[in-house]
């Protein structure tokens, strides 16, 4: 029997996902750490299944004005992933690798749009690689697309294109910690139903 939305993933099922969310999180803070130059550890995530509201929440309100890093997914899964990062967390991004200590996030220059990109694809990439190493399944990213708006505005792209799919999104929250700064950063993942049957299939989870 196949899950026919979110809300019928029990503990199994959200357990192989805090894994994937694990490795995911490790991949990512190395990636991150190659590219800042300096190390990067990083906590435990936290894995949870949120609608559009709860997500809204934790990600500070639905007016916190956040940057927004989109890509769409191919292959073996569908879907759409979201990184979502505080501006905090792109000024130092910037700053490290720009040498830029003011930097305003609501007017990025074309070299600011493109280091944010790179992060992007890096972060996006340390995701996508923890499942297909899991899974044995091929999954393809589009380009990124970023962008600096309110939580409430940036949510509504999931919600918009996956809607028909489901009204919950998997919520992965991760904390890195760089010399004395904490930042928190956000994965949300909204996979196909067909494509999540799939991966537990390969997983050999039962469903």
């Amino acid at each position: 029997m196949s899950i026919q939305n979110l809300e019928q993933l029990n503990e199994m099922h959200i357990d192989v996902l805090k894994e994937i969310g694990n490795i995911g999180a490790g991949n990512a803070a190395t990636s991150l750490s190659q590219m800042l130059n300096t190390p990067v550890d990083m906590t435990t995530p936290t894995v949870r299944i949120l609608d559009i509201n709860d997500a809204a929440s934790a990600l500070g309100g639905p007016e916190n004005v956040v940057i927004g890093i989109l890509a769409k997914l191919g292959g073996d899964i569908e879907g759409i992933m979201m990184f979502i990062i505080e501006q905090d967390f792109a000024k130092s991004v910037l700053g490290s690798l720009l040498g830029e200590e003011e930097v305003s996030c609501d007017k990025l220059s074309d070299m600011e749009l493109s280091a944010i990109s790179e992060l992007g694809n890096i972060m996006i990439a340390a995701y996508t690689g923890s499942i297909s190493v899991l899974s044995q399944m091929m999954i393809k990213a589009s380009v990124p697309a970023i962008t600096v708006d309110m939580v409430g505005a940036i949510l509504s792209v999931p919600a918009i294109e996956m809607g028909s799919v489901s009204d919950k999104i998997i919520f992965i929250e991760d904390d890195f910690l760089s010399g004395n700064k904490d930042v928190s950063a956000n994965m949300l993942l909204v996979p196909t139903i067909d494509s999540l049957n799939r991966l537990m299939g390969k997983l050999g989870i039962a469903l």
